[in-house]
């Protein structure tokens, strides 16, 4: 059976701060397309590289994915997403010539194109896609790591992952070679509901805020009051990392909500009849068709 699927209308915001280092490598982008007012480009980048190169990959991923999602939502947003992917790998790369292996530049970047209740989510690295849904929590990406790895093969526990040694390196990025792999970026489709809350953010928070404490944290409030105050939670709790979130909110179109208390209030004020009087009223209407039914047949 069909179901109709309401409208909605989004709202984001976003917040970065330097966290528990002496610099922000981190790049976050905002960005409506079109006119519309419903459509948009949000991404999360976490440069690598240090103060220099970090800073220059991270800017140059969102400056790219800016410049191709500026004008209106392309036709196939898939394959635009993994043109800019290549676009920005091949800039930082060309950006990072001559730089030693150890320090060569790149970043993570994870990126949503939202177009109505309709959401594609890119993703090379460890920044992650989060959708919280009913105050369940889905991470939406897998991170491109090697514990990751490590986890899915069955070497180690997910709640290792913290205290491994190796949580940091990374076994993809945008930038840290010639070519990205073919395979990337691993792109996720959606649909969006209504009190639906994506949060797109750099792995600043891994290690101090549990994941089950994104929907208490995102429960209420407009994205940009809830990304400066997951941000700042993540400081409190004392990130060792940069730490910059994205958060949008889906809340229902002004007329969906109109018509769903339309439909309450016609709902509320039908009569709500008496089971008894209803039992009595059918009784008697059968019992008036049975003596009709008789003397017809006399």
């Amino acid at each position: 059976m069909l179901t109709e699927q309401r409208a909605v209308e989004v709202e984001v915001g976003s917040a970065s701060r330097v966290g528990g280092r002496d610099h922000n490598e981190d790049a976050v982008l905002v960005q409506p397309i079109g006119s519309s007012g419903q459509a948009f480009a949000l991404a999360v980048a976490d440069g690598m590289g240090g103060h220099e190169g970090g800073e220059v990959a991270s800017g140059i991923a969102i400056e790219v994915l800016k410049e191709r999602f500026r004008e209106a939502v392309p036709a196939d947003i898939v394959l635009e997403l993994k043109r800019a992917y290549r676009a920005a790998n091949d800039k930082i790369w060309t950006q990072g010539s001559g730089v030693p292996d150890d320090r060569h530049m790149g970043t993570t970047l994870v990126s949503a194109i939202v177009n109505g209740p309709y959401l594609t989510i890119a993703n090379v690295g460890d920044s992650r896609a989060y959708l919280i849904r009913a105050n369940q929590v889905l991470q939406i990406t897998q991170d491109h790591s090697l514990v990751a790895e490590q986890v899915a093969r069955g070497e180690i526990q997910e709640s290792d992952q913290r205290t491994s040694s190796q949580r940091n390196m990374l076994t993809a990025a945008v930038g840290t070679t010639e070519r990205l792999d073919r395979k990337l970026p691993a792109i996720y489709e959606l649909n969006l509901l209504p009190e639906d809350r994506l949060l797109l953010c750099s792995d600043g928070f891994y290690d101090v805020i549990d994941q089950q404490e994104y929907a208490a944290q995102l429960g209420g409030g407009d994205p940009g009051t809830m990304s400066v105050a997951l941000t700042s939670l993540a400081e409190q709790r004392g990130t060792t990392d940069n730490v910059s979130a994205v958060v949008l909110v889906a809340r229902p179109s002004r007329a969906s909500s109109r018509r769903a208390a339309l439909e309450s209030t016609i709902q509320e004020s039908k009569p709500q009849g008496n089971p008894i009087v209803v039992l009595i009223i059918v009784l008697v209407v059968a019992v008036l068709i049975a003596a009709a039914a008789f003397y017809l047949l006399l």
